[in-house]
């Protein structure tokens, strides 16, 4: 079932956004990007560059017909931010940018102040602000405020693998947000978190650690495009209320074989 939406005016025809770090080779890379067949791909111009994989890396994201999101992560400040940013538009042609500011290095939990005062100098500067959030409310609804069309509030601390760890707080954003963009970005560890992300009406997940980590990355890279679509059809179908009892899935309305019931 066709499922394309959009941001702006691109048509986005995936609603899985991967990674590119940390894959064992440029080639599992590809085979990864080929299976799931994303939406979009995420590249942090200051981690791969300085990791040194050369042009190989860049060649593969360029030969797929993926948008590419550029990232901030690394920056310690809103002026390597701007660079940052200013470098991936002039690179990727594009003005999307995912917007990074880390506030601890434990949990690598995004700096709130930072992120407010960063968006509001890059939207000045005509980027289109991707910003990587906590689940906070007020927060994102500053982040509104300051012409945000699109929020990435956190599931769990990048690279934790530990899904959703507050579902009323992404249920809560998608609430009261429900005609923004919204894109579970990092902590998903396996399929069946991205399927609750999706089921929870989430336009979209971007993870990266669970494919480039898993044993066989391409296989787990189609097992997430699988899961995000069931999830999204859970969602378009309408998922039944929990109920604290048991309800018969087939209502008794005769008793057709009343005499095999033993009497006496």
């Amino acid at each position: 079932m066709a499922d394309s939406f959009y941001i702006n005016d691109m048509e986005i025809t995936s609603r899985l956004f991967m990674g590119t770090a940390g894959y064992p080779s440029p080639e599992i890379l590809r085979q990864s990007i080929e299976a799931a067949q994303p939406g979009m791909l995420t590249v942090s111009l200051r981690r791969e560059s300085k990791a040194g994989k050369g042009q190989a890396f860049w060649n593969i994201i360029k030969s797929f017909d993926i948008p590419v999101l550029p990232n901030t992560a690394g920056c310690q400040s809103i002026k390597e931010v701007v660079a940052t940013a200013q470098m991936a538009r002039e690179i990727f042609e594009t003005n999307r940018i995912k917007l990074e500011i880390i506030g601890d290095d434990y949990t690598l939990q995004p700096d709130p102040y930072g992120l407010l005062d960063a968006t509001r100098e890059l939207i000045g500067l005509g980027f289109e602000v991707y910003p990587y959030m906590t689940d906070d409310l007020i927060l994102a609804q500053r982040l509104v405020d300051l012409g945000c069309d699109i929020l990435m509030p956190w599931g769990a601390p990048i690279g934790s693998g530990r899904g959703l760890n507050n579902i009323y707080a992404l249920k809560l954003l998608r609430d009261r947000f429900p005609d923004k963009t919204l894109v579970v970005d990092a902590g998903i560890g396996a399929p069946s978190h991205a399927a609750a992300a999706m089921e929870l009406g989430y336009d979209a997940v971007l993870l990266n650690t669970a494919i480039a980590k898993s044993a066989y990355p391409p296989l787990m890279a189609r097992g997430f495009a699988q899961a995000v679509q069931a999830g999204r059809n859970g969602f378009l179908a309408g998922i039944i209320e929990a109920q604290n009892s048991g309800k018969p899935s087939t209502p008794l309305i005769d008793r057709p074989f009343w005499h095999q019931e033993k009497t006496g």
